[in-house]
């Protein structure tokens, strides 16, 4: 009986490591960018570089973490409808003529997404909710924020 105790238990968590590692992105923002909820369409506008500016007219500024990463899966199938490869062509062509300022950037970790969105005004990221520290505002997409029922932005990485 011990025996089979300790089998269901590693079955157990075999399959919960191997079924998708699920998991919510948040939408945060620099404190100066008074944005609170934003509609799942325009979210997709933002972060493909489709709109310059934000209501209070500071330039919009994205940062993201590399495309081809395992944890962007639900970004490139949920914001930007994509691959990897698409989405990369695409930086390229959003940043091109912008002169010193990038639309969209990548950043190396979700703690170096943070701390850019959290000094650039106008900027906006897509980061992991365990990630988020009280220097950037979480933005609500549709009237709901991450961990919520329902939340556009929950997901598998796999």
């Amino acid at each position: 009986m011990h025996v089979r105790q300790i089998l269901g238990a590693v079955l157990a968590v075999l399959l919960w490591t191997g079924f998708g590692a699920a998991r919510d992105l948040a939408v945060v923002v620099n404190h100066g960018t008074h944005v609170s909820d934003v509609a799942m369409p325009d979210l997709v506008k933002i972060c493909k570089g489709q709109t310059p500016r934000w209501p209070d007219g500071k330039p919009v500024s994205v940062v993201i973490r590399d495309p081809g990463l395992p944890e962007m899966k639900l970004v490139l199938e949920k914001i930007y409808g994509m691959s990897k490869e698409e989405v990369k062509a695409l930086m390229v062509s959003v940043n091109h003529g912008h002169g010193d300022r990038s639309v969209i950037v990548i950043a190396d970790s979700d703690e170096d997404l943070v701390k850019r969105v959290e000094s650039v005004p106008g900027a906006a990221g897509l980061v992991d909710v365990y990630s988020i520290t009280s220097g950037v505002s979480v933005v609500k997409i549709d009237g709901k924020l991450p961990l919520e029922p329902g939340y556009a932005l929950h997901g598998n990485t796999r």
